[in-house]
């Protein structure tokens, strides 16, 4: 398995999609980070801005010890997102009978632990994937749209983690703690479509306050990590580290720029009105994730040079307000959060504070004073974990306690 830290990242094996965009391609992780930078003082109040709150999804699995198991397969399995996907699967006690990894064929016959079992990979093809219960897709939007729709008439329920679905009216868009209910529509196609990793830490956080007092337009500047863009992302950016620090010629790759000590303002490719396609995505799935069709929504996303967790300032209008007191109160009892927000200590999340973690970190909580009803905060979150397989297998763990 990779291992990663926040200021290295080593590997064995190549990300399957490198190259591809972030929806693509996320980071592994071997083992959860150290606890530093951790919330503290659960217990203050929140209104004080301490930290509060637990995770009522992310922290604990509906189907641990359930008596059912069932055949699941991931597909992209030696990718980084589907390793963490088999890595998440064993934390949280999925009840499987049967595991299936599958990938291309440059990594066939490779060896992947789960439990005490050696699992060797297996190949992609339509005989593949006949009886399974469960398939967990992260091999890129090509491969989806070719193959989940295999797997859907064969039986098989898919959850897929990259582009290929999103936008389909038929096919549910799902952030457990959002809009689980939604889960429902799967029957439609057999497929469920996991979100971009910056939409699912955004929609977390805005859930709570739309429940309490509407959205009414949300602005957001997104701080993501070069694992957004798979295993090539993390190697660029360690290679130009190395690079510079030794003064030798810098070599520019997937980024198309120098993104070591660098921020670039472009993930994905431009679109005609000036928005990339990342920045797209946020916008329509923030909307039909929070049945919110028309809401005014802004997005400008950077590429920062950080190996692990997206950060994301968000300004959100309000259709009615809310005190600094109040927000902080709503947001520490959200499900999926962890308010770390204590300004006289000096507490706020960074990336380094989430790589590892399956919570959703909001902190710097304030109330904006430009609009009559307005909030600012920060949100950030590993873009592997939440952002990718950890809210997979929370999908699957819903499907099978609440649907099948």
């Amino acid at each position: 398995m990779a291992k990663r830290v926040q200021g290295k990242a080593t590997s064995k094996t190549t990300a399957a999609s490198k190259g591809k965009a972030a929806d693509k391609g996320k980071a592994a992780d071997k083992g959860k980070a150290a606890d530093k930078g951790k919330a503290a003082d659960k217990g203050k109040a929140a209104d004080k801005g301490k930290a509060a709150g637990k995770s009522k999804v992310a922290g604990k699995s509906k189907v641990a010890g359930k008596s059912k198991s069932y055949r699941v397969a991931i597909v992209g399995a030696t990718g980084v997102v589907g390793r963490e996907m088999l890595r998440t699967l064993e934390e949280r006690r999925f009840p499987v009978s049967e595991i299936r990894l599958l990938a291309s064929e440059r990594s066939v016959g490779e060896i992947l632990e789960f439990g005490e079992e050696e699992i060797r990979v297996g190949l992609l093809d339509d005989k593949s994937l006949g009886g399974l219960d469960l398939a967990l897709f992260s091999a890129g939007s090509d491969v989806s749209l070719k193959y989940a729709p295999l797997a859907a008439e064969k039986g098989c329920v898919v959850i897929d983690n990259t582009s290929a679905f999103r936008r389909d009216e038929d096919v549910p868009l799902v952030v457990p703690e959002v809009n689980a209910g939604d889960l429902a529509a799967y029957t439609l196609r057999g497929i469920i479509a996991n979100p971009n990793c910056s939409t699912i830490q955004m929609v977390v956080a805005l859930k709570p306050l739309h429940d309490a007092a509407g959205l009414k337009r949300v602005v957001v500047a997104t701080y993501q990590s070069v694992s957004g863009a798979g295993q090539s992302g993390v190697k660029e950016l360690e290679q130009q580290c190395r690079d510079l620090f030794n003064m030798r010629e810098l070599s520019v790759g997937h980024f198309g720029r120098q993104i070591a000590f660098n921020c670039l303002p472009q993930i994905d490719v431009f679109e005609a009105d000036g928005y990339s396609r990342e920045e797209h995505k946020m916008m329509h799935e923030t909307r039909k994730i929070l049945h919110l069709p028309d809401l005014p929504l802004s997005a400008t996303t950077v590429r920062v040079p950080v190996f692990y967790g997206h950060a994301e300032a968000v300004n959100v209008e309000l259709q009615k307000p809310l005190t600094q007191a109040e927000a902080r109160e709503l947001l520490s009892q959200a499900p999926g959060i962890l308010l770390m927000d204590d300004p006289e200590e000096g507490q706020y999340p960074t990336p380094i504070d989430a790589a590892g973690r399956d919570e959703t970190l909001v902190g710097r909580v304030r109330v904006d004073p430009s609009v009559p009803a307005g909030l600012d905060l920060w949100v950030v979150a590993d873009n592997v974990r939440k952002g990718a397989a950890l809210n997979s297998v929370q999908i699957a763990e819903c499907l099978v306690a609440d649907f099948l």
